[in-house]
C-alpha cells in the first residue's frame, strides 16, 4: 500500500469517528512507520480553565485513536482492532493555545494482538506531553455494521 493510500484509508477512518470529527482531529501523516494525528487546541478541550491546560481525557482519546490507527501502517490490510489495554504516562501538561500532535507505531505484530507505543507533543516531539504504549485484538477484516473501509463493504456478522 501506498503512502497515499494509506493516508486516504486513515481520513475515512477518522472521518467514521463521531467522537474524533466533534473533537476535529486530522490525519497530518500516515506511512510505513506509523501515524501521526493532531488535536487542534479550543477551548472545548480545556480541562483547567485557570491556566487554559487540556483535559487528560482529550489527550487519552487522541493517543488511543492514534495508537489504534497505527495499526493500519502495520497490516496489509484493514483488520477491525479494537483496545484492549492503553497506559499513559504524563510527563507534563499541555499548554493552552497549541495544537498537540500525537504519534504512534507498532512495535510488534503477532497473529492475535497488535502492540503500539507513541507520544503526544506540541512543538518538540523531544518534549513529550506524554508516552503511551497500547495493545489492540486483531479481530480480522469483516467489519460490523456494514461500514465501508478500504474497497469493500462487508456485511454484519450474523
Amino acid at each position: 500500500m501506498t503512502d497515499t493510500d494509506l493516508r486516504a484509508m486513515a481520513e475515512r477512518f477518522l472521518s467514521a469517528l463521531k467522537h474524533c470529527q466533534l473533537l476535529r482531529m486530522r490525519v497530518h501523516h500516515a506511512d510505513a512507520e506509523g501515524m501521526t494525528l493532531v488535536l487542534p487546541w479550543s477551548a472545548a478541550i480545556v480541562g483547567n480553565p485557570q491556566t487554559g491546560a487540556v483535559h487528560g481525557g482529550a489527550l487519552t482519546t487522541l493517543m488511543d485513536t492514534t495508537c489504534g490507527m497505527a495499526t493500519l501502517c502495520a497490516l496489509p490490510r484493514f483488520e477491525v482492532c479494537p483496545t484492549l489495554d492503553l497506559r499513559i504516562d504524563y510527563m507534563h501538561p499541555a499548554e493552552a493555545g497549541k495544537d498537540i500532535h500525537g504519534h504512534a507505531q507498532c512495535y510488534r505484530v503477532t497473529r492475535d494482538v497488535i502492540f503500539t507505543r507513541g507520544t503526544a507533543y506540541q512543538d518538540d516531539p523531544s518534549r513529550p506531553i506524554c508516552h503511551v504504549v497500547g495493545t489492540f485484538m486483531r479481530l480480522g477484516q469483516e467489519v460490523k455494521g456494514g461500514i465501508r473501509f478500504g474497497n469493500s463493504l462487508k456485511e454484519e456478522r450474523s
